[in-house]
């Protein structure tokens, strides 16, 4: 079941048109910074979607609500990383995780956006869902305040260890934050699973991209 009246928003412009000697670099704008973003046609993983871009204009916008700052924070599925890298303007701990093909991809944007500013140093390391997540992140020394996850829900066949691996990293007193763009009907079943497990809220909707971005929290007993 959710709960909460979601607000109607839009993906803002924040992508800056450049010409560009490479056709595969966007440059975004967060948080009073320029964000350049090499993506790779090769995998999934490595463009930015409309998640991601989602869930980054909310985080800006939204700094009271959920306030980042000195807090340590998971992305599962982090792709081309431009949300850790808001993560990491806002001040987080941040740990970047995805399939061992994207990170180097990924660990190449992170420290180029990262490397001169004033913050904790973010991680990045591989992460399987549903594998291997107890030797990796053991339960008594990993504990994230926020897990963010963007349109890490479209048509693949791992949603099962996708959704044990939320289930793992979501601790009393952890927010998954989840933005995805809503394509399919398996999209759908797997939110209602979600709303099965963890006390859910819709916080915001963008129509015009058929994005969704909800809370999740562990059930209190």
């Amino acid at each position: 079941s959710l709960t909460g009246s979601p607000v109607t928003l839009k993906i803002l412009q924040n992508w800056v048109p450049r010409v560009s000697h490479y056709f595969d670099k966007e440059h975004y704008t967060y948080v009073g910074h320029q964000i350049v973003i090499q993506e790779s046609i090769e995998h999934f993983g490595a463009v930015v979607w409309p998640g991601a871009l989602a869930l980054s204009q909310y985080l800006e916008s939204n700094q009271e609500q959920f306030n980042l700052k000195d807090k340590k924070v998971l992305e599962i599925g982090a792709g081309t990383g431009l949300l850790s890298i808001v993560a990491c303007i806002l001040g987080a701990h941040v740990t970047a995780t995805d399939l061992p093909e994207v990170l180097e991809n990924l660990s190449y944007n992170i420290s180029r956006n990262t490397q001169n500013l004033n913050m904790h140093k973010p991680e990045v390391r591989k992460l399987v869902w549903g594998e291997g997540l107890n030797e990796d992140f053991p339960v008594s020394t990993y504990h994230y305040d926020f897990i963010l996850a963007t349109d890490v829900v479209y048509h693949h066949g791992a949603l099962d260890p996708l959704l044990a691996t939320m289930v793992y990293f979501c601790k009393p007193g952890t927010v998954l934050l989840w933005a995805n763009k809503f394509r399919f009907s398996t999209d759908y079943e797997f939110l209602e699973k979600v709303c099965n497990i963890f006390n859910t809220t819709i916080l915001a909707e963008f129509p015009e991209s058929n994005v969704k971005l909800l809370k999740a929290t562990v059930r209190k007993n």
